[in-house]
């Protein structure tokens, strides 16, 4: 399955959004300051204004009747919740890691994320998948923070605090929405296993990454940066993501455990 295309490249092209898009925008959270910094980033909220646009276009060329159906259909994929760890709450200088203790900003998120998700549902999504967050505690940028490089554990039990939360919200909205089918994709294990045990999947680094390679953990991947010589070897291409080869891994075992019990995609509309 190819990858859908960014939605502001195709916000006028019907033919084009009717095979699915992606609304993803880099730094965004669920929360709307998270990634402030970035300026340029939309938010989650943003994103489902997109999406409201690309359902009022769809209904314009199918009709009502077919574009609702289209809708209920299609199946959503929504990740979206580290940003929100790694570029607010984790950092001293946004406004959210003053004023809420952990408890606070937890439950601030979770309310949220319920009103989004029921705004997705009321524009038609019935079948989402939420990817839970994997152990940002253990990504490169965190282990700086430690004495010997070693994972953070106290972000890593926040973040089992917040896919557990997020796994009661989607029980509650299943039984609360009609026809919802909401499925929570927990990701946590593989990814530990992948950084814990490196050699397992044919790496040999997983606690620093390939770009800037010359300083202990890495940072912004800019074009002047010291790249590793084996690219395949790491688990983190810079101090936050995961490299394509480990991303390649880790997309094969998760859509072949999700895609055993999710819902199917929306077929192709009758022309």
């Amino acid at each position: 399955i190819q990858s859908p295309p960014a939605y502001l490249s195709v916000p006028q092209n019907v033919d084009a959004l009717l095979k699915g898009v992606n609304y993803a925008s880099g730094g965004a959270g669920i929360l709307n300051e998270t990634g402030l910094y970035f300026i340029q980033r939309l938010t989650f909220d943003d994103q489902i204004n997109s999406f409201k646009k690309t359902k009022g276009a769809i209904t314009a060329k199918l009709g009502e009747a077919a574009a609702n159906k289209h809708f209920n259909e299609a199946m959503y994929f929504i990740g979206i919740g580290s940003n929100d760890y790694v570029n607010n709450f984790l950092q001293p200088f946004m406004a959210d890691s003053q004023q809420y203790t952990h408890d606070e900003f937890i439950e601030l998120l979770i309310s949220t994320l319920d009103q989004q998700l029921k705004r997705l549902y009321q524009l038609g999504a019935q079948k989402m998948v939420f990817h839970g967050l994997g152990p940002l505690g253990c990504i490169p940028s965190q282990r700086v923070k430690s004495k010997r490089g070693q994972c953070l554990k106290q972000v890593n039990e926040w973040i089992k605090q917040f896919n557990s939360k997020v796994q009661k919200l989607i029980i509650k909205l299943n039984h609360g929405l009609p026809n919802a089918k909401l499925v929570f994709a927990d990701t946590y294990p593989l990814v530990l296993d992948l950084i814990d045990n490196p050699s397992d999947y044919g790496f040999k680094v997983s606690n620093t990454s390939c770009c800037n390679v010359d300083t202990s953990i890495g940072g912004l991947c800019l074009p002047n940066s010291k790249m590793c010589k084996n690219r395949n070897e790491y688990v983190f291409w810079d101090a936050f993501h995961p490299s394509d080869a480990a991303n390649a891994i880790l997309g094969d075992k998760f859509f072949n455990s999700l895609f055993s019990s999710a819902p199917s995609a929306a077929p192709s509309p009758s022309p």
